[in-house]
């Protein structure tokens, strides 16, 4: 779905793009059809409480989990849920302790944070300079925006569940480093379509620095 959407920034012809897009469905629709964990994952998405301790247990315990938080959440740290009831609380439902911890008010300042790095996003791929950076911008804004919807929509049963970790918030160094690296690129595009010189190191400091490693290689 990210490469689809920077193609699709990119201004490929529609007519690719539709049929991609085309193909992708069906072969989705294949997979469900012939896959008999996935069907029934996407039954248990559906109507998760037909089978609250079997395949829609997961779902359940996060749906518990959100409602729980109410309007001002549980307070920080003390979620119940994570307590051995929700699984994989840490990494693919952290929004659900998140929410049950700060309950409404806090998800949707979340949501407001996300709305914020979104139009950060697309106001430093729309100053890009360069074609190559505006769609680096581009994707970047996707994968971390778009990313952390879909794993907000599957904590709150909006979506079939995936296993996709929240960037910036769930456990792991994979998770942490990949999305440190894709802000990077970010602020690195921002910096170089931004007007301002980098200010250079002074000249006395660099040639003080060359006569103290002359001077240290002479003593050895």
């Amino acid at each position: 779905m990210t490469i689809w959407l920077i193609a699709l920034a990119a201004g490929l012809p529609y007519k690719y793009l539709g049929g991609t897009a085309i193909g992708g469905v069906m072969l989705a629709v294949l997979s469900i059809s012939i896959k008999e964990y996935q069907r029934k994952r996407v039954m248990s998405f559906l109507n998760p409480w037909a089978d609250a301790t079997g395949d829609g247990y997961q779902l359940v315990q996060s749906l518990l989990a959100v409602g729980s938080g109410k309007t001002w959440g549980a307070g920080f740290g003390l979620s119940q849920q994570k307590l051995f009831y929700l699984p994989i609380q840490d990494t693919d439902f952290i929004f659900a302790v998140f929410a049950e911890e700060f309950g409404f008010v806090g998800s949707m300042v979340l949501l407001a944070l996300l709305a914020t790095f979104t139009t950060l996003g697309l106001i430093v791929a729309l100053k890009a300079k360069n074609i190559v950076q505006r769609l680096v911008a581009i994707g970047v804004t996707i994968l971390m925006v778009g990313q952390s919807l879909l794993h907000i929509g599957v904590a709150t049963g909006s979506l079939p569940t995936t296993g996709l970790p929240l960037p910036m918030f769930s456990y792991g160094g994979n998770s942490m480093i990949a999305s440190l690296i894709a802000a990077g690129l970010l602020i690195r595009v921002a910096r170089e379509s931004s007007e301002a010189e980098v200010v250079p190191l002074r000249k006395p400091m660099i040639e003080n620095g060359r006569r103290r490693r002359v001077f240290q290689k002479n003593r050895n």
